[in-house]
């Protein structure tokens, strides 16, 4: 019985040690970050959820604002890198032709858009 007993105390002690110095001594810091840190294959996951989002709702003014928040190029550039990242690490067809989509219909709105940028 006393075996069991320091057996069951011994974990007990353990999981109170790691949530007191989880929660008290080194709790988690939480830092405020923009999407445009984000590295190329976490970018190109962002502009594939804001295409299925656009295939989904049909509204490219939002899909632009969503796109917009990936740094100073234009959404146009964003789009595109993310298509030629998604064309060399093997994404599905699928995904691809709703980036496509995408592009496809910022260069039916503003096919100059692009180009006036800075």
């Amino acid at each position: 019985m006393s075996r069991w007993f320091f057996f069951l105390l011994s974990i007990g002690f353990g999981i109170a040690a790691g949530l007191f110095y989880g929660w008290v001594v080194k709790p988690v810091e939480y830092i405020e970050t923009s999407p445009d840190s984000l590295r190329i294959d976490y970018k190109t996951d962002y502009v594939l959820m804001t295409a299925e989002t656009y295939h989904a709702e049909g509204n490219l003014e939002m899909a632009l604002r969503r796109l917009a928040v990936l740094g100073d190029s234009s959404p146009s550039d964003s789009i595109a890198s993310a298509l030629v990242f998604a064309a060399k690490t093997g994404y599905g067809e699928a995904d691809i032709a709703l980036m496509q989509n995408l592009a496809n219909a910022l260069q039916v709105i503003s096919p100059t858009a692009e180009i006036s940028q800075p």
